[in-house]
């Protein structure tokens, strides 16, 4: 399995990005989508994720601002990321996991730099 993210870039604060991410090279749905981040100098975490079934989980930080969604026929996951913050400036990274493997994946991560 191969997650191809995009949609990165520069934006201002207060501006909106949304991120993709793909999944190719299996035909089962991608039970668990979401993305992670990690900004320099700090451990990678959770910014939001969505199961299969649409059952949504947010990081605190970006609740109200942060909308993770999917569309389970093209095993792809979106972020839409509004009211960006500096603090949100980080590479993000799509993940995806499959139940029947039992096997995590990453894509190679986009950057989001939100400048003040």
């Amino acid at each position: 399995v191969q997650l191809q993210a995009s949609g990165g870039g520069l934006v201002q604060a207060g501006e909106s990005l949304r991120l993709s991410c793909a999944a190719s090279g299996t035909t089962f749905i991608i039970n668990l989508m979401g993305w992670y981040r990690q900004a320099p100098g700090k451990q990678r975490e959770l910014v939001a994720q969505i199961s299969s079934t649409g059952v949504t989980d947010y990081a605190d930080s970006v609740k109200g601002r942060f909308t993770i969604s999917r569309d389970n026929a093209k095993n792809t996951v979106y972020l839409q990321m509004n009211s960006l913050k500096s603090e949100d400036t980080a590479v993000y990274y799509c993940h995806g996991y499959l139940l029947l493997e039992g096997m995590d994946y990453w894509g190679k991560g986009t950057q989001v730099t939100v400048s003040s």
